[in-house]
């Protein structure tokens, strides 16, 4: 009797354990925690199915700073400017708006395609400001150009009143501006300009070298197809970019981020958890 029960409960054994085994293979598949991010408003999107991944106040306007930037290289690549073209840093980019800083002086002679490159590699205010006076119509054409093209990437809740982004005036939503990054991965030149480390230009007699706002460029761990960095106290630390992460470009969008390294911080919390969430469909809502 009891080598006849010993041989029946050996199959029943085998399968509890078979069974532990699964269960513990599935808990170690759990997706990693929901990233802590710090940013006030989040939107993370898969390209490949135009998936939400992530989502928090993503379709609350809010001021965007220097992401502005890309808009206005947008459209002065769609007006098919010659990049070629000298252009002078005049009086009219001698008094920007509060926080207007720039290391471009009074007199300098750069071409069109120096200026987009500062502009967007290192948020340069002046050269961004000069884009717009030196575009077809002056200032009122360009803004109304670049509000007009945010309307047909429906991007419905923006609204710009200058090329820089100096101004809280411009504003838009994660859901906004992540139209606004992929529009821009699309363009060479604006992939190349604002994924760039470093960029040379001659200030008068001196040349300078001026740096990309995003350290993350020259990460090793990270693929970025296009970024743009923005601040003014009214936006806070914002970043947006797309990125290749594990295979799948990623559009993330960071808004509002306390703290001078907190975007920075917040981009690598994503990556790290999408890293760690590999083989899952992850989404989080937090409206």
């Amino acid at each position: 009797m009891g080598s006849i029960n010993r041989g029946r409960l050996a199959p029943l054994a085998t399968l509890t354990g078979a069974l532990l085994s699964v269960l513990a293979l599935t808990a170690a598949a759990k997706p990693a925690l929901i990233p802590k991010l710090k940013s006030s408003s989040v939107l993370i999107i898969d390209q490949s199915d135009a998936s939400i991944l992530y989502s928090k106040h993503s379709d609350v306007a809010a001021p965007i700073a220097s992401i502005t930037k890309l808009m206005t290289a947008l459209v002065v690549l769609d007006a098919k400017q010659p990049l070629d073209e000298p252009l002078e840093i005049s009086d009219a980019e001698r008094d920007l708006a509060k926080g207007g800083f720039s290391r471009l002086a009074i007199g300098t002679v750069l071409t069109r395609g120096d200026l987009m490159h500062l502009a967007l590699m290192s948020s340069e205010n002046r050269a961004a400001h000069a884009l717009g006076n030196n575009y077809p119509g002056g200032m009122p054409a360009m803004v109304l150009a670049m509000n007009a093209k945010a309307a047909a990437l429906g991007m419905t809740s923006s609204h710009f009143v200058d090329p820089t982004g100096l101004s809280s005036e411009n504003v838009a939503s994660p859901e906004d501006l992540s139209k606004l990054v992929i529009a821009a991965s699309h363009n060479p030149t604006i992939r190349e300009f604002s994924t760039d480390k470093s960029y040379t230009v001659r200030v008068h007699r001196h040349l300078v070298e001026f740096h990309n706002t995003d350290h993350l460029v020259a990460s090793p761990t990270w693929n970025i197809i296009v970024q743009k960095t923005g601040y003014i106290t009214e936006a806070g630390r914002c970043l947006v970019m797309e990125a290749v992460i594990e295979g799948r470009n990623v559009v993330i969008v960071l808004l509002d981020s306390l703290g001078k390294y907190t975007r920075l911080a917040d981009a690598n919390r994503v990556k790290s958890w999408m890293e760690a969430n590999a083989t899952e469909r992850v989404r989080v809502s937090m409206r």
